[in-house]
C-alpha cells in the first residue's frame, strides 16, 4: 500500500503541472504564482526561477512560524519532483502547442480544464499527507493555524500575490484573477470527493 501512496503522490503533482503547462498555454493570463516570479525578475532582478527557489526557501521559514515548529526539510523533495514535472509539460510534452491564434472560446475553454485538472491534483498529492511543497504547504498551514477553510486560505494567499505580482508588473490577466477565486474553491469541491473515496482513504491510511 505505501507504493500505492507514492504513486498518487507522484501522479497528483505530475497531473498538477499538467493544468499549470496548460493554463500558461491558454494565454489567458499568468497564474498568481508565476506572474510573481515574472514580476520579480523584470523589477528586481535575476531570473523567475531564482525567485522561485527563494520564495520556497522563505516560506519553508513562514510554515514553520506560523505552524511553531521547526522547518520542514523534506520540502526539498517536492521542489525538486515539481520542477522536474513543470519542466517536462511545458519544455517537451507542450513544447510545440500552441494556441494563441485559436478562438477566445477555446482558450477559454482550456484554461477551465487547466484549472480544474491542477486543483485536482493539488488535492490528490495534499491527501496523501507526504511531503508538501513549501506554496502549497502554506495555504494548508495558514488552514489549521486561522481554523480557516482550504478553499478560503487559497483564495486569501492567492489574492496576496496577485496583488504584490502587479505591483511588480507581472503577466496578470483575466486568468490570474479567476485562478484566484476559483482554484480555492476547486481544492475545496476535490478535497470533499477524495474524502468519500474509498480507495483514497486506504492509500492515505498506509
Amino acid at each position: 500500500m505505501r507504493i500505492k501512496r507514492v504513486s498518487l503522490y507522484l501522479f497528483g503533482m505530475l497531473i498538477t503541472h499538467l493544468g499549470t503547462a496548460l493554463s500558461v498555454k491558454s494565454t489567458i493570463g499568468a497564474g498568481f504564482w508565476s506572474a510573481f516570479f515574472v514580476g520579480a525578475s523584470h523589477s528586481i532582478g535575476m531570473t523567475p526561477g531564482i525567485w522561485f527557489a527563494l520564495s520556497q526557501v522563505i516560506i519553508i521559514f513562514l510554515n514553520a512560524f506560523l505552524a511553531k515548529r521547526k522547518p520542514v526539510w523534506l520540502a526539498f523533495i517536492p521542489i525538486l519532483i515539481e520542477s522536474v514535472f513543470f519542466d517536462f509539460w511545458l519544455t517537451f510534452a507542450l513544447h510545440h502547442v500552441s494556441l494563441s491564434d485559436l478562438p477566445l472560446v477555446f482558450r477559454i475553454g482550456t484554461f477551465i480544464c487547466a484549472l480544474t485538472i491542477a486543483s485536482f491534483g493539488i488535492s490528490l498529492y495534499l491527501y496523501t499527507k507526504l511531503p508538501r511543497s513549501p506554496v502549497d504547504q502554506l495555504f494548508v498551514t495558514v488552514s489549521e493555524r486561522f481554523h480557516l477553510s482550504l478553499g478560503f486560505s487559497q483564495s486569501i494567499i492567492a489574492a496576496t500575490i496577485t496583488v504584490l505580482a502587479y505591483l511588480l508588473g507581472g503577466p496578470i490577466g483575466a486568468g490570474t484573477a479567476v485562478s484566484v477565486f476559483l482554484l480555492g474553491p476547486f481544492i475545496q469541491m476535490w478535497v470533499k470527493i477524495l474524502s468519500n473515496s474509498k480507495h483514497i482513504r486506504t492509500a492515505q491510511a498506509t
